[in-house]
């Protein structure tokens, strides 16, 4: 089943994302002329605020979501002459030798050949460019992912998950050092970054399922998905109850890395 992104309910539930994302663009350590592809853009938020500070550059968002790149279109291409968004896997990106910088945040758990991900940021930056990416880890949310294991193998939800379903690549850090290597970069700095993802209470935690797991929800038909979701939510909030001032913690791990093309 195909996975359907609401960019408005993301962007809604997205205020995590855009606080990696804040930490990442110092890493790509631009001058305002260089050309930038983002991997995974999304609803382009992030993307602008990339094109604003190269205003002697340009940069393209490259995403797998129609309904994404379409608002990204809507709202932010049409007001900056330096941006564009292009519709496309980050598995087989369709662009080379065109760009200083890649940058990814939040994105490359999405794919599952993170191989065909890395080769293609190789051949997607010139010589001397540099890649910023920042992904889910091996270990990430993993309370979520237990409850989600224990919740997709129960009798009422076990017909919606195939085992050969394919759902995250969560990779650690020595094996994504070597694929970087084999793909002909530089790993600069690879490293796990554990943090805390942080939601206002039942609601904020339901609208990160609803718009953040959807390799998981989207496998589960209309009619039953908001049931999933409160299974999903009732077994989190019992290994996590609500803290004093009624928010959420999970465990993140953050998977971060810094690579150049010689």
């Amino acid at each position: 089943m195909p996975v359907i992104w609401d960019p408005d309910d993301h962007g809604r539930n997205a205020s995590a994302q855009t606080a990696w994302a804040a930490g990442l663009i110092p890493l790509l350590d631009l001058s305002g002329n260089e050309a930038v592809l983002d991997l995974g853009s999304g609803d382009g938020r992030v993307t602008a605020e990339l094109a604003d500070l190269v205003p002697g550059g340009r940069v393209v968002g490259l995403d797998a979501s129609p309904s994404m790149i379409a608002h990204a279109r809507r709202h932010h291409a049409r007001i900056r002459p330096n941006l564009e968004f292009v519709l496309g896997d980050m598995e087989a990106i369709p662009l080379q030798d065109r760009f200083d910088r890649v940058y990814s945040n939040a994105a490359l758990h999405w794919a599952r050949d993170l191989v065909a991900v890395t080769r293609g940021i190789a051949r997607a930056l010139r010589h001397g460019g540099r890649a910023v990416l920042q992904c889910g880890g091996v270990g990430n949310a993993a309370p979520m992912v237990a409850v989600l294991d224990e919740l997709i193998r129960s009798p009422s939800w076990s017909p919606f998950f195939p085992d050969t379903a394919f759902r995250y690549t969560f990779i650690d850090d020595a094996a994504f050092r070597a694929q970087l290597v084999k793909a002909g970069l530089v790993p600069v700095d690879v490293r796990p970054i554990p943090t805390t993802m942080t939601m206002a209470g039942r609601d904020g935690l339901t609208g990160w399922i609803r718009t953040t797991w959807l390799r998981y929800t989207g496998s589960v038909p209309d009619d039953r998905r908001e049931a999933f979701i409160d299974a999903l939510v009732e077994g989190l909030l019992t290994l996590h109850p609500p803290g004093p001032d009624a928010t959420v913690e999970v465990p993140m791990v953050r998977l971060q890395a810094v690579a150049e093309r010689p």
